[in-house]
């Protein structure tokens, strides 16, 4: 909750059933989210992928502040050569083809009034 304000109140029953997991969760930022994370927007995303060396990663350093793996509107790759040729520069990276599903994750707005599926991926609305 450090970097978003007004959370539903249902929000860690989500958090918990979904998370690590393909679910990212929009929230309004507050305060602690620099410009430059979200471009000055008021809402912030929040992912939790349920990938091992990701996951240490995280509980090494703290948040980490990253974008998805292709471009917006782009079809997901299946393999990381498929990611790395939507590039037209040679991006590092750590090829894990096994970790690679091919289906985007769900995008939940829950910084309105209600909540909104952005997109729908991996987990149903169901």
């Amino acid at each position: 909750y450090f970097f978003s304000q007004n959370t539903p109140f249902f929000l860690e029953k989500l958090y918990n059933r979904f998370m690590p997991g393909p679910l990212t969760i929009i929230l309004k930022a507050n305060d602690n989210v620099p410009f430059w994370v979200n471009s000055g927007l008021d809402t912030v995303g929040f992912r939790l992928p349920n990938h091992e060396q990701t996951l240490r990663l995280i509980s090494e350093t703290g948040p980490l502040i990253g974008p998805s793996a292709n471009i917006s509107g782009n079809e997901s790759g299946k393999k990381f050569s498929d990611i790395q040729a939507q590039f037209s520069v040679d991006l590092p990276g750590i090829e894990d083809d096994q970790a690679l599903t091919g289906i985007d994750s769900t995008i939940l707005d829950l910084s309105g009034q209600k909540a909104r599926i952005l997109r729908q991926g991996a987990i149903s609305r169901e």
